[in-house]
């Protein structure tokens, strides 16, 4: 099973939560067991599982990478000035795995499901969830 979700992000760098939308995919799934696929396409974003308590451990998370990876330093920078975004991206990677038991996915309580956005604001993010099962 797979299925499309769109994203629309209102900020250059954020971490967007999308467990909700996962879930409600999973459960109409019918599917008891198996692995859900979470992948994000486009070179400037990522998918992360992260706390969910509060906006601190998402926040940290953007003013790391910030602190780490600088704007307005690569080389990509001559070609759209968004080098930082690209190599975000790359750290973090384009998909998260999640097992699936006993028809819900397997996150403990404090984990989410995140969009991570280094490039936005965005119109559209799409995020392709694949679903397989035993």
């Amino acid at each position: 099973m797979q299925q499309i979700i769109q994203i629309s992000t209102d900020k250059q760098n954020g971490l967007y939560d999308i467990t909700s939308q996962i879930e409600k995919i999973v459960a109409e799934s019918n599917i008891n067991t198996g692995i859900v696929n979470i992948y994000v396409q486009g070179a400037t974003a990522a998918i992360m599982i992260q706390e969910n308590w509060d906006d601190s451990v998402q926040n940290d998370v953007i003013n790391l990478l910030k602190k780490l990876i600088p704007s307005g330093v690569w080389l990509h920078d001559a070609q759209d000035n968004n080098g930082d975004a690209h190599l975000k991206a790359g750290i973090i990677g384009p998909s998260e795995c999640i097992p699936i038991i006993d028809g819900k996915m397997g996150l403990s309580t404090w984990q989410n499901i995140f969009l991570c956005e280094f490039d936005g604001p965005r119109s559209k993010r799409n995020i392709v969830i694949s679903i397989l099962s035993d």
